[in-house]
């Protein structure tokens, strides 16, 4: 298996985002999840991704670039890990 490591943009809340914090992964398009806090925003993140590259996985579909040139060999792990940063 493989650990991405994604950027993240984090947007405050704001009227778009129905007062919640908007966390995203630009390379993933439409890879979105929203919380109460930062921390919520970015752990529904970390989630959404997941299944979005296990999705990928599934149905034996190339993942964008900008992911994969971004993963990393863990071979001794039976799930894919998301590492998100900021």
């Amino acid at each position: 298996m493989k650990q991405f490591r994604l950027t993240v943009t984090l947007r405050l809340p704001a009227d778009e985002t129905e007062g919640m914090y908007l966390a995203e992964i630009p390379a993933m398009a439409g890879c979105r999840a929203w919380g109460n806090s930062p921390t919520e925003a970015l752990d529904n993140l970390r989630a959404v991704a997941t299944e979005f590259i296990r999705s990928y996985q599934k149905y034996d579909h190339e993942l964008p670039r900008a992911i994969e040139s971004n993963a990393k060999d863990l071979s001794d792990k039976s799930l894919a890990e998301v590492s998100i940063y900021l």
